[in-house]
């Protein structure tokens, strides 16, 4: 097993909510990029690249996703289908792991979902399966790593896909530590100047909740 330095799900919440929310806002199509359900918290990228965190009630977690542009770990069917060496992303890993992701694991075969990373957070620390290769993680560059980075993407958004009045980045930077306790106001003071959908907003990241 190896070590992975990323922030605990209780950190990446808020930022991930705050995320959402934004996208919420600007509409259900933005909407997709990120999300939680009863099962997970999901991102993609809109490009086919994509990561979901499960959490579990006793305080664990395993994030599971895919790069397909530069995961280089071919799991179970992926190793036959591309004919390459087939990495074990969950080699010597404890079995909730597997439990918690089983769905995915599925659909690896039902589907043609394929794994490129498989992290387990254990209530203290993340760590993943031993192997060498590149996995495409870092490559999808997760918003939430830190609050600067979340701060920085939902300015980049925003300022993107819904141009308007110079944007209050400390109303941004309260959104981000409000995450799923963030009220109207301060959403309105994000928004402020855009025709956003601020109720949807608070519902996404009520969803994190």
């Amino acid at each position: 097993m190896r070590d992975v330095d990323m922030p605990s799900p209780d950190r990446l919440r808020p930022r991930w909510a705050a995320f959402a929310a934004v996208l919420a806002g600007l509409g259900p199509r933005w909407a997709e990029g990120a999300h939680a359900s009863a099962d997970a918290w999901h991102y993609d990228d809109g490009g086919g690249n994509w990561v979901d965190l499960c959490v579990t009630p006793v305080g664990h977690a395993v994030l599971v996703g895919h790069d397909h542009e530069y995961s280089e770990t071919y799991f179970r069917d992926a190793a036959e289908y591309f004919e390459e060496q087939h990495t074990d992303l969950l080699a010597g890993t404890p079995a909730w792991w597997s439990a918690t992701i089983a769905p995915y694991l599925d659909d690896i075969t039902g589907q043609g979902v394929w794994i490129g990373f498989i992290y387990g957070f254990d209530g203290s620390s993340w760590s993943r399966a031993d192997y060498d290769a590149e996995d495409g993680f870092s490559s999808l560059r997760l918003p939430f790593v830190s609050d600067e980075r979340t701060v920085e993407q939902i300015t980049e958004h925003l300022s993107r896909a819904a141009p308007g009045p110079e944007l209050d980045v400390s109303a941004v930077q309260a959104l981000v530590a409000a995450g799923p306790a963030v009220d109207r106001a301060t959403l309105d003071a994000v928004f402020k100047g855009r025709e956003l959908d601020a109720g949807a907003a608070l519902a996404a990241a009520r969803g994190f909740a």
